[in-house]
């Protein structure tokens, strides 16, 4: 078949394309962001990438007419925006009158339960994009999972950052509330196994583990996988807005995103029993072993996807890498960089591993610094980390950093800064005739900015020479 992909380059769109391929399907991936599609893309025959933007109608021309299924999985729980009821309204109605004018027979649509009267904001949205994917045209099948658990999942990384990093918590009551925790792999197959069966055509099925879990045993259970003693202690005056700064302060997410997560964790997550189990053959398994899964693809590095790429967790960057893959030079500092290089592969690896669990090479406690500086000022800090140790792709988080340029053969990395900022900066790395060019680049906004850039330049000094030294280091 020819299958649409929307939200390609998302957590689950990027784990459920090989899957399709590999079944002999071609795949017309559609991204907002050609920058941001995996490399690999352009060399396999069965994937096509298309630019289209379901918030501007007349991007959608690119995507063919031909498509037999597309998978529904755009959502815009974005903490950067107030409004992402409207705009996944807007997406979800833009795509339905594009496609109400060709031959599509199904779409697969991705959301969350629903079962309580009091949702969400989060998930009445998703409940609303339901209603308005609803069409006369095709056929649509939508499953609703909870929480999704898998190596690199938003839920699994916060989990993760809340039991290794506090032996005793002080929790807010919503750790009592009950949900069903789901394996991705088991979201992987419910999705895959549906296309093209019309017995699921116009049908919605919730989507869930084994288990009833509160999230309070959801930590403990993971401590003891990790053989971590956690104490839990639940408290009733954490109000909402302490809450989503607990959230924050602890973990790898945003405050915004904290925000929305909260208010969805208030709201029970039990799925309401059908027979899609038997009819695709999927056999959920439990929490505890999506977790043991999930820790064998971290320590084997090879996790395909996480949250933290997704640009819900972005710091300053909103719109399409291109708009930043030109690094200013009017009204700009730049603090420029250059040193012999002695062994270029060396070098090149020693870049693509920067950040993250590697470090920064040189001054690693001033970054640190900055980062809980960064964190304090309502920044992203240094917690995001990296998805892989030794490979960058733009789009990619890394720490306070956005990947905008990645590309071995041309001996380039290009990074920009997410932290808090009263301006802009650039961070490149460029291999050239055997030097290796380093430049750090600063748009100042305003007299602050300029005071900013004057106050760090010491530190600069210190940390930017350092770092390339280490770079070229034997």
């Amino acid at each position: 078949m020819k299958i649409l992909v929307t939200g390609a380059t998302g957590y689950i769109g990027k784990r459920l394309i090989p899957i399709l391929t590999n079944e002999g399907h071609h795949v017309v991936c559609a991204v907002r962001d050609t920058l941001r599609a995996d490399k690999n893309y352009l060399d396999d025959e069965n994937i096509s990438i298309v630019e289209a933007d379901f918030l501007k109608p007349e991007t959608l021309k690119y995507i063919p007419k031909d498509i037999d299924v597309a998978y529904y999985l755009i959502h815009s729980m974005s903490n950067s925006s107030n409004n992402f009821e409207r705009l996944e309204a807007a997406c979800a109605a833009n795509f339905k009158a594009y496609f109400s004018t060709t031959n599509l027979k199904q779409v697969i649509y991705l959301s969350g339960i629903t079962n309580e009267e009091q949702l969400s904001k989060h998930l009445q949205s998703r409940k609303n994009v339901e209603e308005i994917l609803a069409s006369d045209s095709y056929g649509l099948t939508v499953f609703k999972a909870g929480i999704i658990v898998g190596s690199g999942s938003s839920s699994f990384e916060i989990i993760r950052d809340l039991v290794e990093k506090l032996p005793v918590m002080v929790a807010p009551k919503w750790l009592n509330t009950k949900t069903q925790p789901l394996a991705v792999r088991d979201v992987l197959a419910f999705l895959s196994r549906a296309k093209g069966r019309k017995e699921l055509y116009n049908t919605s099925f919730d989507i869930f583990g084994p288990e009833i879990l509160t999230y309070k045993q959801m930590l403990l259970e993971f401590a003891k996988i990790r053989g971590l003693k956690r104490y839990i202690l639940t408290v009733p005056v954490m109000t909402p807005k302490l809450s989503s700064y607990w959230l924050y302060f602890v973990t790898s997410t945003s405050y915004k995103l904290a925000t929305t997560l909260v208010d969805s964790m208030g709201v029970q997550i039990v799925g309401k029993p059908s027979n899609i189990n038997q009819l695709l053959d999927v056999d959920p398994i439990t929490y505890k072993e999506a977790v043991q899964l999930a820790f064998e693809k971290i320590e084997q590095n090879s996790i395909v996807s996480s949250w933290k790429d997704s640009m819900i967790s972005s710091g300053r960057l909103k719109n399409n890498l291109h708009k930043y893959i030109n690094v200013p030079t009017y009204g700009c500092f730049k603090d420029y960089k250059e040193r012999k290089v002695n062994n270029e592969q060396a070098t090149i690896n020693k870049i693509w591993s920067i950040g993250g669990t590697t470090g920064w090479y040189y001054g690693n406690s001033l970054w640190k610094i900055r980062g809980y500086l960064d964190k304090l000022a309502g920044g992203i800090g240094l917690r995001r980390g990296r998805t892989h140790v030794s490979e960058l792709d733009a789009g990619d988080a890394l720490d306070f950093w956005r990947v905008i340029f990645s590309d071995k053969k041309e001996k380039k990395l290009l990074l920009y800064a997410e932290m808090k900022l009263p301006g802009e900066a650039w961070l490149e790395f460029k291999i050239e005739k055997g030097l290796l060019k380093q430049t750090a680049t600063f748009r100042p906004r305003g007299l602050v900015g300029r005071l900013y850039w004057y106050s760090v330049y010491p530190f600069h000094g210190i940390i930017f020479n350092g770092l390339i030294n280490k770079l070229v280091s034997k």
